[in-house]
């Protein structure tokens, strides 16, 4: 296992996803420009209200052809989102059943992306607060199988509780690899889905690890460490949630600040030092 990806069911996967929430015309150019950084991860949703997926794909596309990458060294991960979630571009017949949804999502995706696979196929959140719906098994059920024709590598979900967590992993036939939450310090950065993440094989990805956590990383302890490693303090941000097992994303539009993050995979914090952020805001 190198430093800079790790395997999951043969999956090579980056210990680092770029995500391109809320890019709107720019997704593009700054897609490329996270490529030509070093990321090789990407992370979208077939969800025009928050992502152009399509601008995903020509980043890509433009990426493989100038000779930057080859797909072999991509790791694409995208999403299925309930009408709920979505605005009036849809990607699917909104009075078609739920498992027709995700076919129609699951394929506007692949075309989108100009691929025949995605690395990682995530439900973006079930369908209510607590408990899971019918919908959600519906949903869940048919991107098990698209995963069955081998089309969608990885299988997991977003934006999800503990208790829809432990419900999804009870009763999936096809094992969640991955669950993305937004991050927060004052709840212990998540602690309890990430434990139980951690002793099911799942990999929990980390999102708004500097947005929604102002608060941790402006408090003065944070300075203190980041001063000690020579280093920013979203480095140190960063480097926690690799050190607790998280896969980290970074949505940032400024080339500098995508190298400096990359850049958290060449040193280390020491255990008492993840220790004091785990505990910053507790």
């Amino acid at each position: 296992m190198d430093h800079e990806s790790f395997l999951i069911d043969g999956v090579r996967v980056p210990r680092f996803l770029y995500g391109t929430a809320w890019k709107e015309q720019r997704t593009r150019r700054l897609t490329e420009t996270a490529f030509e950084q070093g990321f090789r991860g990407v992370d979208t949703a077939n969800q025009r209200k928050h992502y152009d997926e399509a601008e995903v794909g020509r980043a890509v596309a433009a990426s493989i052809e100038s000779g930057l990458l080859n797909r072999e060294e991509l790791f694409l991960q995208t999403k299925f989102t309930f009408k709920d979630g979505q605005d009036h571009r849809l990607p699917y017949d909104p009075n078609a059943p739920v498992a027709v949804q995700v076919e129609q999502s699951f394929a506007s995706s692949l075309e989108h992306l100009g691929v025949e696979t995605i690395d990682s196929y995530l439900l973006h959140g079930p369908s209510r607060r607590s408990g899971l719906a019918e919908a959600d098994w519906e949903a869940w059920r048919a991107m098990e199988a698209v995963h069955d024709t081998g089309r969608a590598r990885l299988l997991g979900v977003s934006n999800v509780s503990l208790d829809q967590l432990q419900d999804f992993h009870r009763q999936a036939r096809v094992p969640l690899r991955f669950v993305q939450n937004r991050c927060y310090a004052e709840r212990g950065w998540d602690r309890e889905v990430r434990a139980f993440c951690a002793s099911n094989g799942i990999v929990y990805q980390g999102f708004s690890l500097l947005t929604a956590n102002r608060n941790a990383t402006s408090r003065p302890e944070t300075a203190r460490i980041a001063a000690r490693h020579g280093r920013t303090v979203e480095q140190v941000v960063f480097r926690f949630a690799l050190e607790v097992g998280m896969l980290p994303l970074t949505g940032t539009t400024d080339a500098d600040h995508m190298a400096e993050d990359l850049e958290v995979l060449d040193f280390q914090l020491d255990r008492d030092e993840v220790e004091r952020i785990e505990r910053l805001l507790r």
